[in-house]
C-alpha cells in the first residue's frame, strides 16, 4: 500500500467565478465525498504536482489534512485537466474508512516476453488496462502485475486466472479477458479489375492473330488517337475514298463525256476544207 499526504484548505465560495480566481492564483478547487458529507477544498498546484509525481500511474491512498483538523483517508476519484494548457482544474476525492471494505481501480502492468511473441510471431493485445478490486485500505495493491512469459499464440488470460493477491478480491467478471496473444492480421491489397481486364487471355490473343483463311494477319497500326488506322487507298477490301461514289471518270477515259468549254473561252477552230 502506498500512502501519500496532501495538505488541503477549506473554501466557502463555490461556482465558476471563485473557481476561476483560484486557478489564476495557482490553486485547484477540490471536493471530497464521504459519509461525513461533502466538503469543498482548495489544493496548491505545486503541492498536487508533487503528489502526482509520487503516484506515477499507480493506485495510492491519499491522507488529506486541513490546518488544525484531523487527517482523512481518501482515494483520488477523478482529476480534470485543461486540454489546451494541461493544467489541473478540478480534483474529486473519495473518503474511505480504515476498517471498511472499499472498491478501487488498479492499473495493470505486463511483465516478461511471451513465448508467442518471441517464437511464434504473435503480439500481445491488452483488453483491460485497469481492474476493479475490493479490499481494506491497508491491503490496497499499487499495481496488478501479470507475467506473460509462458503465453502462446491464440491463448489468453482471464480474470479468474490472475495470481491471487492477499486480502484482495477481483470485482470484475471471472470470464472477462484481460489480455491475449494473437497473430496480427495482414490485409491484402485489392487487384484492380480494369488492370486484369486489360490483359487478353492467351486463347484470345492467338485467335486475333490468325485470319479466317488460317493465315496470320498483322494487327492494324494505331492512329494518333489510339484507334486502328484505315487501310491504304487501293488496298484490297479498302473502302472507296470520300466522294468516289458518282464521281465523273477521268478526262479521256473511254465513255467519258466531253469536257464543257470554259466560260469565256474561244471556240475551237473548225477543220480546214479540202
Amino acid at each position: 500500500m502506498k500512502l501519500l499526504k496532501l495538505p488541503v484548505y477549506s473554501r466557502q465560495k463555490t461556482g465558476r467565478g471563485p473557481a476561476r480566481r483560484l486557478r489564476a492564483s495557482s490553486e485547484i478547487p477540490a471536493v471530497i465525498y464521504g459519509k461525513s458529507g461533502v466538503r469543498h477544498l482548495t489544493v496548491k498546484d505545486p503541492e498536487f504536482r508533487l503528489l502526482m509525481r509520487a503516484v506515477a500511474g499507480t493506485a495510492a491512498l491519499v491522507e488529506i489534512s486541513e490546518q488544525g483538523g484531523a487527517p482523512t483517508l481518501s482515494l483520488l476519484q477523478e482529476i480534470q485537466r485543461d486540454a489546451r494548457t494541461d493544467r489541473f482544474v478540478h480534483i474529486d476525492l473519495k473518503e474511505v474508512s480504515a476498517n471498511e471494505l472499499m472498491r478501487a481501480v488498479i492499473p495493470v502492468r505486463i511483465v516478461g516476453e511471451a513465448i508467442g511473441v518471441k517464437l511464434e510471431a504473435g503480439i500481445i493485445e491488452v483488453s483491460r488496462h485497469e481492474l476493479h478490486v475490493k479490499c481494506l485500505p491497508k491491503d490496497l495493491p499499487d499495481l496488478i502485475t501479470i507475467d506473460v512469459t509462458d503465453l502462446h499464440v491464440n491463448n489468453s488470460i482471464h480474470v479468474r486466472e490472475l495470481k491471487p493477491i492477499p486480502g484482495v478480491t477481483f470485482a470484475d467478471r471471472p470470464d472477462e479477458v484481460v489480455l491475449a496473444c494473437l497473430i496480427p492480421k495482414v490485409e491484402e491489397e485489392p487487384v484492380a479489375a480494369d488492370a486484369a481486364a486489360a490483359v487478353p487471355a492467351e486463347g484470345e490473343a492467338a485467335a486475333a492473330a490468325v485470319g479466317p483463311d488460317g493465315k496470320p494477319v498483322a494487327a492494324p497500326a494505331a492512329g494518333a488517337d489510339g484507334k486502328a488506322a484505315a487501310p491504304a487507298a487501293g488496298a484490297k477490301g479498302a473502302p472507296a475514298a470520300a466522294g468516289a461514289k458518282g464521281a465523273a471518270p477521268a478526262a479521256g477515259a473511254k465513255g467519258a463525256p466531253a469536257a464543257a468549254p470554259a466560260k469565256g473561252a474561244a471556240p475551237a477552230a473548225k477543220p480546214a476544207k479540202k
